[in-house]
């Protein structure tokens, strides 16, 4: 009896992948092995893991769900839940309603599936068009779903308990369940749980890497374990299930307001179980005292009808060994790890390009790596990728990892990299494309960012190509296009510019596609784009160049964050060319600049070509997309923040961010797939639902923004005429 109160419980990260049923169904497996291995009696798992999180328009068809009860059978069959509690994730058609549910297992049989109750609908999210949130009765009383009738003749089981019950296990632990989306709302559920003596919950959940979005997650579960006590475990998934979103992994275990175990935040392998034991005595003594806690338990037993509670005897949650044969000590509290925005904008792109490589099919990439800050970024995520898999390598040579990198990279079964430039020789390919209007720095800079990261590296002049293009243009039009330095119309000048950005991006697809040939290896290249999400937000990119891209790892991120990014990396891989990177002035080298006759030292700044800094563009895209601001309402908050400058300064820069962003607003449709990782991302094909075709003279709203100026000025000389005659009167 000494070791009735002591539980061991696990939470597992898994790097599911959307519609892959017997991939998600063999790493589920393989993490209940690892908690059974650990001395775990109970299992908690991500977010819809049965299927993936990301099936989007996938949860409309009704193949989704047999698909999954296919693999709910297979799981059981192969003993994942003998002698083990389960909560496994997955989509519940009953009633005619398609809910995002938790399965509760014991020893083959389904305790409780228990719906969802709020739907995630911002941003990335779209639950709500897939999924109902499921309504409790007034009752606090369950429905029974009909189990079907191969399910019955299988495992005797006819029907299950399906609502917003709990468990009570022979020992008597109470376990509930939380997912996802219900920790984040003001009215938890896991408040109502705890308050109506559930100890243990469960969070389930598809939660996507967001900068600095680890710190929140981890306030709210301290905060509603400190507040309410328990124990609460998080599960979250981890990788690229298909889309741009990357699953950041960081499951936790957390006791009264303290971390018991903490998942990795990135990482390339597919299944993390982390584990804690605890003295369910802990959970109670804790809520006895809080008073308050306990007036507000009597307060809710009276005036709200309590959810039902299971009880299953059959469950045994006691202590148990581990495959060691020894019972594990109960966890203390441990040292929150946080990873630096700087580690995360590396870090988090880097698995989900190694992610996306290994399951495309691709042999590798291929990047237009100019010596700049923003394809040097993209560089040097892909240098970090292969640092994670080569460090994961000589961890396990038989690893998941191993057997991928190798088939990847075409070599046999037994090779380990002595080095990430082993793996980076043979998956990475670069090429700065120069022409005329290039610089020598640039063109060293990005020989050493090569030669550092081992890619398989070529300069290539495109002045031929760009020449035979006017040739032919001349040949039509009799027209011969000259730069405005040279005395030519804008018109003139950005059709110079145009054409050699576009051809950067035909000869990347060229050798993508033809690389692997020459070096005879087998497959093809994915080409890498390289344009940040403040170029994005502005427009400031030729449509169809070479920011046109397979995928993009950068395109979610500030310019701000990316410099940042090459000082860490710098520091953390020994790469000081990165720091000279990030210092330098952003430069397209697209036009001549002409000093008494001679071309001279480049100094075409991007800044300058935008007409506004980085800095601002960072601004502007937060108060756009984050604090929800049309242009009248983003100069209000703009003359507070800048109040050192005049309204009509201010007012001139919003009315020109958003003429260049509505007038630019189409290049959003044909964005390059990228990395999600800045929440004002200005990305049309998921995340900002916007219109691409704008009235880019927004007549009220700058009408508006005018009266407001002249306001402003009005009221502004008004005070300085009071404040001359105080000053006057002081003076008599």
């Amino acid at each position: 009896m000494a070791g009735r109160n002591i539980v061991t419980v696990a939470s597992c990260t898994l790097n599911q992948w959307a519609l892959d049923f017997d991939g998600n169904r063999d790493r589920i497996l393989q993490s209940c092995e690892e908690a059974r291995h650990l001395g775990a009696s109970y299992r908690l798992g991500p977010e819809l893991e049965v299927c993936g999180y990301g099936c989007e328009d996938h949860f409309l068809e009704l193949d989704t769900f047999q698909h999954c009860w296919e693999s709910l059978e297979t799981l059981f069959d192969a003993g994942a839940t003998d002698s083990l509690l389960c909560d496994f994730g997955m989509p519940i058609l009953f009633g005619g309603a398609r809910y995002n549910c938790r399965i509760i297992c014991h020893n083959r049989k389904i305790l409780l599936i228990r719906p969802k109750t709020a739907m995630a609908d911002n941003g990335n999210y779209r639950e709500g068009r897939y999924f109902t949130a499921y309504q409790a009765s007034d009752s606090g009383e369950g429905e029974e779903y009909l189990l079907s009738a191969s399910w019955k003749e299988k495992y005797e089981q006819t029907t299950a308990p399906f609502g917003l019950m709990s468990l009570q296990a022979a020992n008597g632990a109470n376990i509930g369940c939380e997912s996802c989306e219900e920790l984040w709302t003001p009215k938890s559920a896991h408040i109502n749980m705890s308050l109506n003596g559930v100890e243990i919950i469960g969070n389930g959940s598809g939660s996507h890497h967001e900068l600095r979005k680890l710190h929140t997650r981890l306030e709210l579960m301290i905060s509603a374990t400190r507040k309410c006590g328990g124990l609460y475990l998080y599960s979250n998934q981890r990788g690229c299930d298909g889309g741009r979103c990357y699953y950041d992994g960081g499951s936790m275990i957390v006791l009264n307001g303290e971390v018991l175990a903490q998942a990795n935040q990135f990482d390339v392998h597919d299944v993390q179980t982390i584990a804690a034991t605890v003295d369910l005595n802990d959970i109670k003594s804790y809520r006895a005292s809080i008073p308050s806690f306990g007036v507000q338990v009597a307060q809710t037993k009276r005036e709200e009808r309590s959810p039902k509670t299971i009880l299953c005897e059959d469950v045994d949650m006691g202590r148990r060994k581990t495959k060691e044969n020894i019972y594990p000590k109960p966890s203390v509290a441990i040292e929150l790890s946080y990873s630096k925005p700087e580690e995360e904008c590396c870090k988090g792109p880097a698995c989900w390009l190694w992610d996306y490589l290994r399951r495309s099919g691709a042999s590798g990439f291929f990047l237009p790596l100019s010596g700049g800050a923003d394809s040097t970024s993209t560089a040097t995520i892909v240098h970090c990728m292969c640092i994670l898999v080569c460090n994961a390598i000589k961890e396990d040579p038989r690893s998941v990892v191993a057997e991928d990198c190798r088939r990847v990279c075409g070599e046999d079964d037994d090779w380990v990299p002595d080095s990430s430039q082993d793996i980076a020789n043979r998956v990475f390919h670069t090429s700065f494309m120069g022409t005329e209007y290039s610089s020598e720095e640039t063109l060293s800079r990005a020989k050493r960012v090569a030669d550092r990261i081992g890619t398989y590296h070529q300069p290539i002049k495109i002045d031929s190509i760009v020449a035979a293009i006017f040739v032919l243009f001349y040949a039509v039009t009799n027209l011969n296009p000259r730069f405005e330095s040279q005395g030519g119309t804008k018109a003139e000048d950005l059709a110079l510019q145009n054409v050699q950005a576009r051809i950067r991006m035909v000869v990347s697809y060229l050798f993508a596609q033809l690389l692997p040939l020459v070096r005879k290896r087998k497959g093809f290249l994915l080409v890498l784009g390289s344009a940040n999400v403040d170029e994005g937000l502005r427009g400031y990119m030729t449509k169809y160049d070479c920011s046109s891209a397979d995928l993009n790892p950068i395109g979610a991120i500030s310019k701000g964050d990316l410099k940042r990014m090459l000082v860490w990396a710098a520091d953390e891989y020994d790469s000081p060319v990165l720091c000279e990177v990030a210092n330098a002035v952003p430069t397209a080298e697209l036009v001549p600049i002409v000093e008494g006759g001679e071309v001279g030292e480049h100094t075409q700044s991007d800044e300058e070509d935008m007409g506004m800094s980085y800095a601002d563009l960072g601004q502007y895209g937060r108060l756009r997309k984050l604090m929800l601001c049309g242009p009248v309402s983003m100069f209000r908050k703009l003359c507070v923040i800048w109040s050192d400058m005049p309204p009509s300064e201010v007012a001139a820069k919003v009315k020109r961010f958003f003429f260049y962003y509505s007038a630019n607003r189409h290049k959003m449709c044909t964005i390059t797939p990228a990395y999600h990782a800045e929440g004002y991302s200005p990305d049309d094909n998921r995340f900002d639902l916007r219109q691409f075709l704008y009235n880019t003279k927004w007549t009220r709203q700058f009408a508006v923004i005018d009266k407001n100026v002249l306001e402003m000025e009005k009221e502004a000389e008004e005070e300085l005429k009071t404040e001359i005659a105080s000053n006057t009167g002081n003076d008599e």
